[in-house]
């Protein structure tokens, strides 16, 4: 149960519209306006696919990132390298952290400007992560 929506404010619906935040009791939901009936969807089932999508963009890339991370902490030395590797290791613990706590409002707020946008259903499905600044795919011809 998480008590943060993580990407409040940068979820819209099938149709592009806003979709609100709440909380019933001490969960997190999303609130996807229906034709006027508000479906409460758990914070946690969108956030989770989300961060899923964001660590398979990841996977076989930790090497690389540990070594660009250690560079901008402007600590190049092996063992921050290698700390920081094993953390990429163990997306999931890390994500379960971050469920826990919640983003920052500041991280949240840098995102919206950098154009990231989940789109969900009305079940609460991700449709669509955007992410301006990521590279597109390489194709495959």
């Amino acid at each position: 149960m998480a008590r943060h929506a993580l990407f409040g404010g940068l979820v819209v619906d099938h149709n592009d519209q806003p979709v609100n935040t709440t909380l019933v009791g001490d969960e997190a939901f999303y609130v996807v306006n229906d034709a006027g009936f508000m479906r409460h969807i758990a914070a946690e089932q969108v956030d989770r696919q989300v961060l899923g999508q964001m660590g398979e963009m990841l996977e076989g890339h930790e090497h690389e990132l540990s070594e660009q991370a250690a560079k901008m902490l402007g600590q190049e030395d092996p063992f921050t390298k290698a700390a920081i590797e094993q953390q990429l290791a163990d997306l999931d613990e890390q994500f379960n952290k971050v469920i826990e706590s919640g983003l920052p409002e500041a991280s949240r707020a840098y995102l919206g400007m950098s154009g990231f946008k989940v789109r969900i259903n009305l079940h609460g499905e991700v449709l669509e992560v955007l992410q301006p600044g990521r590279a597109a795919p390489e194709s495959e011809d």
